[in-house]
């Protein structure tokens, strides 16, 4: 097990291209940046596949400069005591700008007509005519006062509902863990949606914004497009395993589901009909990733200057403001007396506890000490030591 000091100066390594606005949160005598470093203080990374690399007894910290973890060993991180951070809304505002466009592009075969008029290239002076004979084809219909079905009302989700209203939309939700700070910000004007059920028969437009979880996975299949109007437009920007392709294959053929616009294309997707494929653009914009990568590395930054954890995804979130006194830092297993095991060895060094925090999550938690004492450095390794020796302890640190 390590332990950790302000002092010490801290390595961060990167696994991708991360923008500069980010890393420049690292700018400062108590950060090196270091992309060959072997045993890192914390890593920064976007989608490099990291399930088969080894990890180094320094690493605290795992930050996802985007939403989705599915590149990184999250369970192995947990084992270890590594904190794994997503950033959860700071790309929101690009995924739901590209959401409202193809939602009107597709509603008006925007693409297609696109497509057929460079066809004309060559055409001369025949083109006018034939643009104007040849555009009754590309007839497409108004979102205005159509109903537009958001499953999820996270970040989002949110964001989607409330412009889409302000585009003279009907909008119903359907999100059953919905939080507190969604909430606040979800118009009222949203309806909700008591079961998934009634979203699918009521939309004219369907758009996801759920993760892809055991439960999700082939969410749109057989049986829900049999509860759905006819000619459904559906929009999937957040994973591609949310949907059975053979059905939606077979969906699209029968007219089932007028189309499908999709951020996750395929060699399957491709050769189905009316399909609107995006290269996997939903987040990619300078302002997005900008955003992604300041928030993630504020995160790492705060959990190795303080031990203050917020949006990890295998961690409970746990914040005790920082005064600049000994703080320890424990993960631990989920268990009974923890607590109290780990404050009598603090007591066993005359040490007097001046605030606590502890914070569950599943099987494990968290728990974060100031001691109220000065306490000399030559302590600090002994104290680390004898608390990591407690049996369910997975980490303890000491800032």
């Amino acid at each position: 097990m390590s332990t950790i000091t302000l002092d010490k100066v801290k390595t961060i390594k990167t696994l991708n291209s991360i923008a500069e606005q980010g890393l420049k949160v690292f700018k400062n005598d108590q950060y090196i940046l270091d992309d060959a470093s072997e045993n890192p203080d914390a890593i920064v990374v976007r989608s490099y596949n990291m399930h088969s690399l080894e990890f180094g007894s320094n690493l605290l910290g795992i930050a996802r400069a985007g939403a989705g973890v599915n590149n990184i060993p999250v369970d192995r991180c947990t084992e270890q005591g590594i904190v794994v951070f997503n950033t959860p809304g700071a790309n929101a505002n690009a995924v739901k700008e590209l959401v409202l466009t193809l939602l009107m592009a597709s509603s008006r075969n925007l693409f297609d007509g696109i497509a057929w008029t460079k066809a004309l290239n060559g055409k001369g002076s025949e083109i006018p005519k034939l643009v104007e004979a040849g555009k009754k084809q590309f007839v497409g219909k108004e979102i205005k006062g159509k109903t537009l079905g958001v499953i999820g009302l996270g970040a989002i989700g949110a964001l989607v509902a409330n412009d889409a209203l302000d585009l003279d939309m009907d909008v119903i939700g359907f999100d059953p863990f919905i939080s507190v700070d969604t909430a606040w910000n979800l118009s009222r004007n949203v309806q909700r949606a008591m079961t998934i059920e009634q979203l699918f028969a009521e939309a004219d437009y369907i758009t996801v914004h759920v993760p892809l979880t055991n439960d999700t996975k082939g969410m749109f299949n057989k049986e829900t497009f049999s509860i759905m109007k006819p000619g459904v437009h559906i929009l999937n920007f957040s994973r591609g395993e949310l949907v059975n392709e053979i059905d939606m294959a077979v969906a699209l053929e029968d007219g089932i589901v007028g189309k499908y616009i999709t951020d996750f294309p395929n060699e399957n997707v491709l050769q189905m009909k009316n399909v609107v494929p995006i290269p996997h653009l939903g987040a990619s914009t300078t302002e997005s990733e900008e955003n992604c990568a300041i928030m993630a590395s504020r995160q790492v930054k705060e959990l190795l200057e303080t031990g203050n954890i917020k949006n990890s995804v295998n961690f409970p979130n746990a914040f005790l403001p920082y005064t600049g006194k000994v703080r320890v830092t424990v993960f631990h297993q989920n268990i009974p007396h923890m607590v109290g095991k780990i404050t009598s060895v603090i007591s066993n060094y005359h040490l007097n506890i001046a605030d606590m925090v502890n914070r569950s999550r599943g099987n494990y938690a968290y728990t974060i000490i100031d001691i109220d004492n000065e306490v000399s450095g030559d302590i600090i390794p002994g104290l680390a030591e004898q608390i990591n020796l407690v049996d369910g302890v997975v980490r303890a640190r000491i800032i």
